[in-house]
This record gives C-alpha cells, sequence and structure tokens, in this order.
C-alpha cells in the first residue's frame, strides 16, 4: 500500500470523516483541525545542516496498514504501563481473538505539548524496523480523540518485574539477557537509531522469556539512518536534549553534548548493573543526587559481582562515549567478544532456552483489586462509549485510571506538573499502595522541593490527602518495616504506604535529607 501522506488522516488511518459530524461534530470539527495543523507533513520542507538529519521523503508505504477500527472493536484488559500522552493496554480483536499491546494516545495532550513529532516519528520508525528483538507494529487506526498502535504483545511483561520478583538475577540469566539487548542493539544502531530510552521497563519478554525492546517515542534518527522519515516527522529538537530517565542518563547528555550510539551502550551498562544487583547504580533519594553521583561517577560495586561482570559494566560506564565497546571504532565485535559473553551463540542467540521466568506473586492485597488495573473504555475513544458523570463524554486518556510504572525517580511526566507551583519541582514520586483496614488505595506520592509531601488519585488526578511538613523529627517521620512498606508517623496520624519497587528506604532518606537541608 503506497500512500502520499498530506495530512494525520491518511497518515494514521482511522473513521475520523465518520466521526466529525452528528452531534458532537462541532468540538471534533475544531479538536481534528487543530490537531491535522500539527500533525500534517509539509511537502516543503527546509534543509538543514544538522549532522543528525535522516533522508527524507515526502511519500511513504507502510508495512503497518492505517486501519479503519473502532476501540469497540477490541475487548480491553488490564494496564501494561503509562506515559506522559499515552498507556499501553491489552487488547484482544473481538472478531479474531488476536492479542495486541495497544498503544493509546491522547491527541490533546500531544497537540498542546508539541509531542506531534515524536508520535509521527515513533510511528514510521516502528514501521520499518524488522528483528526478532523489537517488537512489532502491527496497525494504527483513529478516533476524535485518540490515535492507536496495536503492538506485539509481550506476555512475559517487563525485565524489570523479573528483577524485582528474583530480587536480582543470577549472572547467567543476566549474561543471556543482556546478549538479546545486545543484539537487538547492534541492529537499531546499524539502521542508524538511538534508542535513547533503554531500561529495564522498556525490554519486555514474550511468552517464553525472550527479550523486545519497546517504547520507541524518544528515538532519534541519525545522518546516515536507512530509516526514512517524512518532512517535519523527525523531531526538531536537538541532538544533545535531554530525553529518557534520571537514572539511565550518560554524563554528556547531562553536560548537553550531542548524542552518540555511546548513550544506549552507557544505559546498557546501567540496566546490566540492575540486573545482577537489583538496583541501578546510580540510585540515591532524588533526581539531583542521581545526577551527581552520574557526572562523579560514583560507581560501587557488590562483592559478589564476578571480575568479568564488574570489568564489562566499568567499560560499559566509561565516560568517554567512544571508548565504550560497540560504540567504538571495532563497533560491536569488541563488545561481543567480552570475556563476560563467553558461551553466547550470537549466531543462534534467539533458540537458545531463556531463563525461567517468575511469576507475580498473589497477595491478599490485591484481591479485589483487578478491576482497578483493567481499562475501562469509557475513558477513550470516540464518546460511543459514554460516562456517567455530568460532562456525558468521553475523559481523555490523560484522566484514565491507571498504574504508573517508574523506572527511579522521574518527575518527566507532565501530568503531575498541575499539582506544583511555579518555581516547585519533584524530588521523588513513586506510585504506591497507601494501606488501610479494610482496602488498600493506589495513589501517587510525591514529594517536592518546597518541601511538601502529599499523594494524588491517580485516576481522578486529585489531591488525596497531604502530610504537615515538619523539619522536627518528632512532628514528621518515616518508619521503614521492610524493603517496600514504611509508615509516615504525624503527632495525629500514622499511614501505611508498599512501594513495590522497594524503595521504602529511599523514601526515609529524602525525607530526611530534606529536613536537616
Amino acid at each position: 500500500m503506497h500512500v502520499e501522506v498530506v495530512g494525520y488522516r491518511e497518515f494514521w488511518g482511522g473513521r475520523m470523516l465518520a466521526l466529525v459530524g452528528g452531534q458532537e461534530g462541532g468540538t471534533a470539527t475544531k479538536m481534528d483541525k487543530e490537531f491535522e495543523s500539527k500533525l500534517s507533513i509539509q511537502n516543503n520542507c527546509p534543509s538543514s545542516d544538522n549532522n543528525s538529519n535522516p533522508q527524507r521523503s515526502k511519500s511513504f508505504a507502510f508495512r503497518a496498514p492505517q486501519e479503519n477500527f473502532s476501540i469497540q472493536d477490541f475487548e480491553l484488559g488490564k494496564i501494561y504501563g503509562v506515559g506522559s500522552y499515552s498507556k499501553v493496554v491489552r487488547a484482544k480483536k473481538k472478531e479474531t481473538g488476536t492479542v495486541y499491546a495497544m498503544k493509546i494516545m491522547d491527541k490533546k495532550f500531544i497537540t498542546k505539548e508539541n509531542k506531534t513529532d515524536y508520535v509521527k516519528l515513533e510511528r514510521i520508525v516502528l514501521d520499518q524496523l524488522d528483528h526478532p528483538g523489537v517488537v512489532r507494529l502491527f496497525f494504527t487506526f483513529q478516533d476524535t480523540y485518540s490515535l492507536y498502535m496495536a503492538l506485539e504483545s509481550c506476555e512475559g511483561g517487563e525485565l524489570f518485574d523479573q528483577i524485582t520478583r528474583k530480587g536480582r538475577l543470577s549472572e547467567d540469566e543476566a549474561r543471556f539477557y543482556a546478549a538479546e539487548v545486545v543484539d537487538a542493539l547492534e541492529y537499531i544502531h546499524s539502521m542508524g537509531l538511538i534508542h535513547r530510552d533503554i531500561k529495564p521497563e522498556n525490554l519486555l519478554l514474550t511468552a517464553d522469556g525472550h527479550i523486545k525492546i519497546a517504547d520507541f517515542g524518544s528515538v532519534k534518527p541519525m545522518r546516515d539512518s536507512q530509516i526514512t522519515v517524512l518532512p517535519n516527522a523527525a523531531s526538531e529538537d536537538k541532538a544533545c536534549t535531554f530525553v529518557g530517565t534520571a537514572a539511565y542518563v550518560p554524563p554528556e547528555v547531562l553536560n548537553s553534548s550531542p548524542a552518540t550510539f555511546g548513550n544506549d551502550i552507557w544505559a546498557l551498562g546501567c540496566t546490566l548493573y540492575q540486573m545482577l544487583s537489583g538496583t541501578s547504580p546510580f540510585k540515591d533519594a532524588s533526581e539531583w543526587l542521581i545526577f551527581q553521583r552520574i557526572i562523579a561517577r560514583d560507581i560501587r560495586f557488590p562483592n559478589y559481582f564476578s571480575a568479568e561482570a564488574r570489568d564489562l559494566i566499568d567499560r560499559l560506564l566509561d565516560i568517554d562515549p567512544s571508548r565504550r565497546p560497540g560504540a567504538g571504532p571495532d563497533g560491536y565485535a569488541s563488545l561481543k567478544s567480552h570475556p563476560f559473553f563467553k558461551g553466547i551463540d550470537w549466531n543462534n542467540l534467539r533458540e537458545q532456552p531463556p531463563p525461567k521466568l517468575a511469576m507475580e506473586p498473589k497477595s491478599q492485597s490485591d484481591v479485589g483489586e483487578d478491576q482497578d488495573s483493567l481499562w475501562n473504555p469509557a475513558h477513550i475513544g470516540d464518546g460511543s462509549a459514554k460516562t456517567t458523570g455530568g460532562s456525558g463524554g468521553a475523559t481523555s486518556t490523560s484522566e484514565a485510571g491507571s498504574v504508573t510504572r517508574l523506572a527511579s525517580i522521574d518527575s518527566f511526566d507532565s501530568k503531575w506538573q498541575q499539582f506544583l507551583e511555579p518555581d516547585e519541582s519533584v524530588l521523588m514520586i513513586s506510585m504506591v499502595k497507601k494501606l488501610q483496614k479494610l482496602t488498600n488505595k493506589k495513589v501517587q506520592l510525591i514529594l517536592t522541593n518546597k518541601p511538601k509531601l502529599f499523594y494524588v488519585d491517580p485516576t481522578k488526578l486529585v489531591v488525596k490527602g497531604s502530610i504537615i511538613w515538619s523539619d522536627n523529627p518528632n512532628d514528621l517521620s518515616i518508619q521503614v518495616t521492610s524493603p517496600s512498606n514504611f509508615k509516615i508517623c504525624t503527632p495525629k496520624k500514622i499511614m501505611s504506604f508498599e512501594d513495590s519497587k522497594q524503595r521504602a528506604s529511599q523514601w526515609k532518606k529524602a525525607v530526611e535529607a530534606l529536613q536537616n537541608r
């Protein structure tokens, strides 16, 4: 199918023309035109001397078709993950029974936050990548409010979940997963692409346990990229723009140096360290402290790391990007021949048996909460699934209930910015369970530099409670009862929380650091 891309209807497909009429025609048409003005492809794109500019084309033959589906054609299940302008949901096609990971993107938010270039680029890049270690895009469609990408469903979950459930991985398990990541990264880099957000959350596992790299929302095509992009489809940000997740960002990005393949190699080193230890190498109580440790290259190796593992990680986390194996003049040969990977059959990697997956344990606190992790179709789509609220219309995806999956302290998700004052910044943030006698509620716990400590209902996006701040530990203290559980104690109330990512001690450290500032 060859497509002359002149506007986002042709670019994305879907039932847009049928949806803009009728009862909601006025609102839909206004949103339609506003979004199209942002997402349309300009045929006369000015040339640039930027070294990171990839080849461009005025037309494109999409491999993943633009379908005329509706979200009502799918049975939606649990939420896999949440980003600043998207949700990923398990979606089963009613007609065929095929299961996909449906990425649902909020048009209004994309337009408001000027994310249209990122959305277009991700769609085009995924359409052209073809490797067993990269998640596959099957088709796209849209409606008045949302864009949809039907991605390969990786039923094994995130690599992060395996690290969390096992505490840490054995060296044999880490070697296997790292080898599959290296194999996929070599392909991605050979296509002239920098992923820019490699981390355990973006490394998904198939049902039988093989790695697939996902989430190309931050991808950067380089000048010699083999990926064909359309005029204005590539992000207008500079190659040194700060993207990604705090704990995996290399020092050169913090110093505003241009992006290179070495950025992904650094993140690979951080990920391998996390596989073997259970925590990221630069983990600390706040984003600022993480950055200081990254710049200082403050790495502390556990004594149970083998000499080969320690040496490889030490090389991957070299301050000079060009000296990192896989990013230097020897390419991936120097990385794949490292002693840590001894015994890996690179030619038949994906025919080898993967490590056994650790299943998610069922605890008493999870009983009755399954419904909270399912997607409510009334939150999305063209308004055909109505809510019973006063507005009578569909709620945008940025307001939908979800379980946010954060790899580390991450203040980049803009939906939490509405709770901050202009000069206020997030120091620590987690999706936690607020433990009560009869029920447990999932809330977003946020600590800011004011200082301010409060928690938000992630479904309704409203503040549900604030803890009165005091620098006096007698009036405000954190008691850690386990790696995952902690209590916030004040003279009038004691509140119990559970952090599934085992950051109870980090919460204690962050609060005490502010009290002693």
